[in-house]
C-alpha cells in the first residue's frame, strides 16, 4: 500500500511539471482570486481571453482503525482497520466562441476507491471517491458545456480566470445559460466555504446538501440546461436535467421525457455590519422511476424475503427543498449552514441515502498567524433517515451507499470534520483532514469511527 502511495505521488509530481509547461503557453499568466472564490487560478486584468489551458491534480488517502460492530451486511462500512486513495487528473480546456460564449470540455483521468468500496455511511467521508472505483486508472469526459452570457446593463463587473472560466467583464445584470455535460451542483447548492473537495471540506453531507438529491450519474455528471438570471442582489436559477436510466446507475437515460430533474434556486446577497453573506433557497422535483420504501417493506414481510426496492420501481414524483447560507464575519473569518429535506417516501435516486440534514461550520485563512494562504475549517452535521427508510433499512434493504442487512436500532448518524490545508506554494497545498463518525448509516450498534485524511492538490 505505502509503494502504492509513493507511486502515485511520483506521478503527481510529474504531472505537475507538465502543468507549468501548460499553464506557460497558456492565454495568460494570472495572480490569485479573491478570498470568495477559494481558487488558485485568476485574472490579471480586464482583457478578454480567446481561450485557456488549466490542470489539476489530487489525492486523497483515507484510514479508519477497526471499530465497533456486532454484524454488518453488504452495503456496511467494514469494521476493520483499513485504508484507500484515490487520484485524479484533470485538463480544462476552454474556448471562446463569439461574443458571451465559451465551450469548455474537462477530460480527466480517475483511479482508486472509497473506504468500503464508497459504502456504509450516508454522509460519506470523501467527496473524491466515486460510486464507481477502480484499482487501475481509466479515462472519461466528465464535463462538455457550452455557456452564453448576455449582458443585461449595471455596472461593469470584472470576471478573473479560473477553472472553466475565462477572464474578462460582464455586466451586473445578465441571463447565463449553461447547456451539455457538467454537474447539477456546479451552478446550484454552491458555497464558498464548503463545496470543494479538492480544497476544502471532504464530507459529502458538508460540501453539499445532503438531501439534495441532484440528477447524476454514478460519476456526479448529467446532461441538462440551466438558465441564471441576475439582477442587482438577486439571482434566479432554474434548470431541467436528465436522470439516470436506473437509481444509482453509470449510465443516464438516453430518453428524456420520462425521467428528468427541475431544480429552482433563489439567492439573495446582503450585507450585516459591513460583512457581506449569501441566502440560497432550492428546491427540486424529481420524476422517474423509483421505489416506495413502505411499498418495498410490506412485500418483505409477506414474502419473508429481504426489503428489494428495485422490485417495487414505478413511475413517481419525488419533491425536496434546501437552505445553504454563508455568512462574512470577518476578512478572514466565514460561517456556513445547510439544511434539506425531501418528503422520505421514495429511495434516493443518485445521491445518497438521506432524508433530512443540518450542517453548520466555519472557514478561516491563516492571516492570524502569519500564513494567509492558509485554510482552516470545521463542520458539524446530522444526517436523519425518514421512518419509512429506517423500516426498510431494519427489513433488510439496502440503499445507495447504506444497509446493514438490519437496523433494530436506529438513530441520527452524526459527523464531524476538520481539516487544515498548508499552502506549500502557489497552486499547490497539502491538508491534513480527520473526521468523527457516530451512527454510521443509521445504526446505533455500529461504530464510532474515526477517519484521517490526507489530501494533496495542485491546479495550473
Amino acid at each position: 500500500m505505502y509503494n502504492r502511495v509513493a507511486s502515485w505521488l511520483r506521478i503527481a509530481c510529474v504531472g505537475m511539471l507538465g502543468f507549468c509547461c501548460l499553464a506557460s503557453v497558456s492565454a495568460q499568466e494570472l495572480p490569485a482570486t479573491p478570498t470568495d472564490a477559494r481558487s488558485d487560478v485568476a485574472g490579471k486584468d480586464q482583457e478578454p481571453q480567446d481561450w485557456a489551458l488549466h490542470a489539476q491534480t489530487t489525492f486523497v488517502y483515507q484510514y479508519h482503525p477497526e471499530f465497533p460492530s456486532p454484524y454488518e451486511g453488504t452495503n456496511s462500512l467494514i469494521p476493520s482497520a483499513q485504508g484507500k486513495e484515490t487520484f485524479d487528473l484533470t485538463l480544462y480546456g476552454g474556448v471562446r466562441l463569439w461574443r458571451g460564449a465559451e465551450f469548455w470540455v474537462n477530460p480527466e483521468v480517475d483511479q482508486g476507491r472509497g473506504l468500503s468500496d464508497t459504502l456504509g455511511v450516508a454522509g460519506f467521508p470523501s467527496g473524491e471517491a466515486y460510486k464507481v472505483g477502480s484499482t487501475q486508472a481509466y479515462g472519461r469526459v466528465h464535463r462538455a458545456f457550452l455557456r452564453q452570457t448576455i449582458n443585461l446593463g449595471g455596472d461593469t463587473v470584472k470576471v478573473d480566470a479560473d477553472l472553466n472560466q475565462l477572464a474578462g467583464a460582464q455586466s451586473e445584470n445578465r441571463l447565463v445559460i449553461t447547456a451539455g455535460k457538467f454537474s447539477v451542483v456546479d451552478i446550484f447548492d454552491t458555497n464558498a466555504y464548503a463545496h470543494d473537495p479538492r480544497n476544502d471540506f471532504l464530507n459529502w453531507s458538508i460540501i453539499d446538501s445532503a438531501a439534495f438529491d441532484y440528477a447524476a450519474n454514478a460519476w456526479g455528471y448529467t446532461y441538462g440546461i440551466a438558465a441564471e438570471w441576475y439582477q442587482g442582489q438577486n439571482a434566479f436559477r432554474l434548470g431541467v436535467f436528465d436522470l439516470s436510466t436506473v437509481p444509482n446507475s453509470a449510465a443516464l437515460d438516453p430518453h428524456v421525457l420520462p425521467q428528468f430533474q427541475v431544480v429552482a434556486e433563489w439567492e439573495r446577497r446582503y450585507a450585516i455590519a459591513r460583512q457581506p453573506g449569501v441566502l440560497r433557497l432550492l428546491g427540486f422535483a424529481m420524476h422517474g422511476k423509483m421505489g416506495e420504501y413502505d411499498q418495498a417493506t410490506a412485500v418483505a414481510q409477506q414474502t419473508g424475503e429481504p426489503a428489494d426496492i428495485a422490485a417495487v420501481r414505478s413511475s413517481h414524483t419525488k419533491f425536496g427543498a434546501a437552505l445553504n447560507l454563508q455568512q462574512q464575519l470577518a476578512a478572514d473569518f466565514g460561517l456556513f449552514m445547510r439544511i434539506s429535506a425531501d418528503q422520505g417516501q421514495y429511495e434516493a435516486v443518485e445521491f445518497t441515502d438521506v432524508n433530512r440534514s443540518y450542517a453548520l461550520g466555519f472557514s478561516m485563512t491563516g492571516a492570524r498567524w502569519k500564513r494567509p494562504d492558509d485554510n482552516f475549517g470545521a463542520g458539524v452535521v446530522i444526517n436523519r433517515a425518514s421512518g419509512d427508510a429506517e423500516r426498510f433499512f431494519n427489513a433488510g434493504g439496502f440503499g445507495i451507499l447504506v444497509g446493514d442487512g438490519q437496523l433494530p436500532h436506529p438513530g441520527p448518524e452524526k459527523l464531524l470534520e476538520t481539516y487544515y490545508s498548508f499552502s506549500l506554494l502557489r497552486g499547490v497545498r497539502l491538508s491534513f483532514d480527520y473526521q468523527f463518525i457516530d451512527h454510521p448509516a443509521y445504526n446505533r450498534d455500529r461504530g464510532p469511527v474515526s477517519v484521517f485524511g490526507l489530501r494533496f492538490h495542485a491546479q495550473f
